[in-house]
């Protein structure tokens, strides 16, 4: 598992979109995911910047159930 400032490292992406989406999603749930969430966003943080945006957006549909719930807690107002 990735360390904190790994992981905020890693949301720092080529994309503002993406960088102002990971950065209030850090902000607030960063500190309270269970281990399987942790590791749903380590694969997301894995992928390319145009598909994890499409998965942010609801434009492709995420892999698995931890995944969808790191999702989910992307949007806003989450």
């Amino acid at each position: 598992m990735l360390s904190d400032s790994t992981v905020r490292w890693r949301c720092r992406r080529g994309k503002k979109e993406l960088d102002v989406l990971l950065g209030r999603f850090l902000e607030r749930h960063l500190a309270s995911l269970g281990a399987a969430q942790r590791a749903a966003l380590e694969c997301l943080l894995a992928l390319e910047d145009d598909d994890l945006l499409d998965l942010a957006l609801g434009r492709a549909a995420p892999a698995d159930a931890d995944t969808a719930a790191v999702l989910a807690l992307m949007k806003p107002g989450a």
